[in-house]
């Protein structure tokens, strides 16, 4: 690892939000690409998933989705769970940047994406009875829809569709459709 990248490990832990956030932009452009060092920072990041700090724990989630592509040894099996528990954080936008960065998951495809799909539809099915139902269903289907653009798998096509349709909501349905820019089966005559 190079000392640039050593510097915004260690930075994403400032007080300083300038400083905070130029390591952010550093870690998220520098693994935007397959990256040497992932294996080094990974458990810093894994543990600062639940660091006192929410800017500290989106970094993290942030910079682990994006080095779903520098995980050969299928780490992520083991801390996907991890990864996914900050999406029902309880301050939202943290719990929002991470579900909006995990479709970073499913595109590195294989078994990332096994996991990926598994835990979304679990996440959609859960937020049932959470205050922003309806907001985190709809990042879900978005992220599936990134993911598709990314991968063009009709495995994530299809799991989408079933997801939109197990909504009740008409109304809500026709919005998560509209990123498929389709309608809903249910709603197809």
């Amino acid at each position: 690892m190079d000392e640039a990248t050593r510097t915004n490990l260690t930075n994403m832990y400032s007080t300083d939000r300038q400083l905070q956030n130029s390591a952010f932009l550093g870690l998220i452009a520098e693994t935007d690409r397959p990256v040497t060092w992932a294996y080094e920072a990974w458990d810093e990041l894994v543990k600062a998933l639940t660091h006192p700090d929410n800017h500290v724990r989106a970094i993290a989630a942030q910079v682990l989705c994006n080095l779903a592509k520098s995980d050969p040894q299928k780490r992520l099996a083991k801390d996907f769970p991890a990864l996914l528990n900050v999406t029902r954080e309880e301050r939202f936008v943290t719990a929002r940047h991470t579900m909006q960065s995990l479709w970073k998951v499913g595109a590195a495809g294989g078994e990332h994406l096994a996991w990926y799909l598994n835990g979304l539809t679990t996440r959609f099915n859960e937020c049932i009875n959470e205050k922003n139902c309806t907001l985190i269903r709809y990042d879900i289907s978005q992220s599936l829809r990134k993911t598709y653009d990314a991968v063009k798998s009709e495995k994530i096509r299809e799991a989408a569709l079933q997801l939109i349709d197990s909504e009740t909501d008409p109304m809500y349905r026709q919005k998560y459709a509209s990123l498929w820019k389709t309608k809903s089966r249910q709603e197809v005559p």
